[in-house]
């Protein structure tokens, strides 16, 4: 139901309807309410679903990067592919104001990415007989500053390299 429901923002955008996802999906808006309770519940599933879509992105693109400063520019690529080639599905899961959040889902993906990306520093450091205790704050930083550029970037609604 969380694929139909990305599937539905990506379409009708990041304003949608539980109404809407309903019916994308086939089923009827009492249905949809049974895996659901709220449209909160619904933010969160997708949220989780857009951390693993960012990180199964950024996770290969960083593996390949041999230069230990290129890592941080490669995460910023395919941050900024992401949310440009899945733009609805960002602003449905970051700017969304009207859910009362009974959990921070930016943060949930934020965490997801952070934990991978440090899993990828922990390795490269001790490949290097270095102390990787430094790994997770760093991979924090990272995504920090990764989603504070690309809130920036779309902003500008000004492409850069």
């Amino acid at each position: 139901m969380t694929a139909a429901a990305i599937e539905a923002i990506r379409l009708h955008g990041p304003d949608i309807g539980m109404e809407a996802i309903a019916a994308h999906a086939g089923v009827s808006k009492p249905v949809l309410y049974r895996y659901f309770a709220d449209k909160s519940e619904l933010w969160l599933a997708v949220g989780q679903s857009a951390g693993q879509i960012i990180l199964e992105a950024m996770v290969p693109a960083v593996a390949g990067v041999r230069e230990e400063r290129a890592v941080v520019a490669a995460v910023i690529d395919v941050y900024l592919a992401q949310i440009e080639a899945d733009l609805n599905l960002y602003r449905f899961v970051v700017h969304q104001p009207d859910i009362a959040r009974h959990r921070d889902v930016v943060a949930d993906v934020m965490d997801t990415v952070a934990s991978g990306l440090a899993r990828i520093f922990g390795d490269r450091l001790r490949a290097r007989g270095l102390d990787s205790g430094a790994a997770l704050p760093w991979a924090y930083g990272v995504v920090g500053y990764v989603q504070s550029v690309g809130d920036w970037w779309l902003r500008q609604q000004q492409p850069i390299t």
